[in-house]
């Protein structure tokens, strides 16, 4: 990857620009109109929300507003963990669109695999989901479709009913937690690996060898983070709400980190904290 522009293909052909910006905990209203609107004025090519971010008119209003054609912006959002079903998830993603006031989605999210509501039969209710996913994708109204914290086996469950298998999986990926058993896995079934929380919710910026690193290549943490993340093939999707930091979070493409620090990064357990059990978180 060399520019901001550059971009991941999926599996069905559809281009994904490489850094997205993350919009979770960016609170509706200015800060997050403003901090997607600085984006797309930086270069930024590729806007990250969910239902449940409770920001996707701000999101949808900077897009529209942006002076930049809708085709050239790649827009995601994610189904959240109360609705389950066809019909329920066919009408969510109509107030989704709703409220981003697009027409299409380029990316549709099953936002976790379990969740508390329909423990007892997730595999059916993500099959039934996913059934109404894979029809708006027919239709043309979602341009990729997806899941996000699935591990190995709730894709396997999937895997049993769906026509289309998911293109994507959005998991937390950051220092010492890389999840190579089912990065594996999903690369192995044709998905792209997209990595939120890249900073560990900002655990790293606190960790010494992190920032001796960064500094001997004259970067910050989170530029030496994004940076590795790409080179790990990662889709990074790094979050702030000030300009300065979107401008310096996307200014990575003049330096490449060695492959024994790439792979020191990777090893460095413990130190961004553990990913939830998508089995037993509460929501």
């Amino acid at each position: 990857m060399k520019s901001l522009t550059d971009t991941y293909t999926l599996k069905n052909g559809v281009e994904i620009p490489c850094i997205g910006l993350g919009t979770w905990q960016v609170p509706d209203g200015e800060i997050a109109y403003r901090a997607v609107r600085d984006a797309l004025s930086l270069g930024y090519r590729h806007i990250d929300t969910a239902a449940i971010y409770g920001n996707e008119a701000s999101v949808g209003r900077a897009v529209r507003e942006s002076g930049i054609p809708r085709e050239e912006i790649f827009v995601t959002s994610k189904l959240w963990n109360t609705v389950r079903g066809y019909e329920e998830t066919k009408k969510a993603f109509e107030e989704t669109l709703g409220r981003l006031g697009l027409e299409y989605l380029d990316l549709y999210l099953i936002h976790w695999p379990n969740p508390v509501g329909f423990r007892s039969r997730w595999q059916e209710a993500n099959a039934e989901t996913w059934r109404a996913m894979e029809e708006l994708y027919k239709a043309g109204r979602i341009r990729a479709i997806g899941i996000s914290n699935f591990h190995e086996h709730h894709i396997d469950a999937l895997l049993k009913t769906a026509e289309i298998a998911p293109m994507v999986n959005q998991i937390r990926l950051c220092p010492g937690d890389t999840k190579d058993a089912l990065v594996a896995y999903c690369r192995k079934h044709g998905m792209l690996l997209e990595a939120y929380s890249p900073f560990g919710t900002g655990k790293a910026f606190q960790v010494p060898e992190l920032q001796e690193m960064a500094a001997k290549y004259g970067k910050t943490v989170a530029q030496l983070l994004v940076r590795w993340s790409l080179q790990m093939g990662f889709l990074p999707l790094p979050k702030s709400t000030k300009a300065e930091r979107i401008r310096e979070n996307a200014d990575v493409f003049d330096f490449e980190v060695d492959e024994d620090d790439v792979l020191y990064i990777a090893g460095m357990k413990g130190v961004c904290g553990e990913s939830w059990d998508p089995d037993s978180v509460s929501w």
